[in-house]
């Protein structure tokens, strides 16, 4: 036990572009106040993130709006947002704004560390490269076909139609699905 690394946490939210950087922390905490209330009855994890973690990365959302077209997609990209969140399973919390219309101000979500530790946890091309091929492996890859690390890098599709044992793998030392969702998720949006 002395010698086990303890798993680092996070809270990441997304907030609206277009409201003030007060008012992004203040969305922030009435979403967070609302995660804890709802799920640290149940979940150790939150009451450890409080304990021991505490760091909120506060992400732009884009835009809110909850019309949908006629194939049920939310126009709002913060909407969308909630849609996916909620289509993967993951446990969130949301504010909405009374003075903003009731609009959609915050979402809220609770991750392990292999979601945002690029160093330990790599994407599926570089730890496939690193961990799995050896080194005149990856000099053949990238001899037969020196495009396809930057077209795997591109396309997660296609990592997982060329190599389907090797990223099952990779899942699994992710910490599973809903970490794969959450690292695409977060992954190159910028901080609000």
């Amino acid at each position: 036990m002395e010698n086990e690394k303890i798993m680092e946490m996070r809270m990441y939210f997304f907030v609206p572009y277009n409201i003030s950087g007060r008012q992004m922390g203040i969305q922030a905490g009435h979403a967070a106040l609302r995660y804890a209330r709802l799920f640290s009855a149940d979940n150790p994890e939150v009451w450890d993130f409080v304990d021991n973690h505490e760091t909120w990365i506060v992400l732009n959302g884009g835009t809110m709006n909850d019309t949908r077209d006629f194939e049920g997609i939310a126009a709002g990209s913060m909407n969308q947002i909630a849609d996916d969140l909620l289509a993967n399973d993951i446990q969130f919390s949301y504010f909405l704004e009374p003075d903003l219309n009731n609009g959609l101000s915050a979402l809220c979500f609770l991750c392990e560390e292999p979601v945002f530790n690029y160093s330990d946890y790599p994407d599926f091309v570089d730890w496939l490269m690193n961990m799995k091929l050896n080194e005149e492996g990856r000099k053949q890859a990238n001899k037969k076909n020196p495009e396809l690390l930057v077209r795997l890098k591109l396309c997660p599709d296609l990592q997982q139609e060329m190599f389907p044992e090797y990223y099952k793998e990779w899942v699994r030392f992710m910490g599973g699905v809903k970490n794969v969702f959450l690292r695409e998720l977060i992954k190159d949006k910028k901080k609000a």
